[in-house]
């Protein structure tokens, strides 16, 4: 999450591609079912979503 969080990347379905494919090359096994892909995606959002939070200081 830094590293896309240092790039200044946004929640966005875009980064999560990026996140699934970042993670596929280093050896990550993610399913190809694309429900699971999806799921897996949403799951990868919503944590991004918090760590962004977590570093703007914007706590609940």
């Amino acid at each position: 999450m830094a590293e896309f969080y240092a790039e200044d990347m946004e929640a966005t379905d875009k980064t999560a591609e990026e996140i699934i494919k970042r993670l596929e090359e280093k050896k990550n096994y993610i399913p190809e079912s694309e429900r699971v892909r999806r799921d897996y995606a949403y799951a990868l959002l919503r944590e991004y979503r918090s760590y962004i939070k977590d570093r703007s200081g914007s706590g609940p």
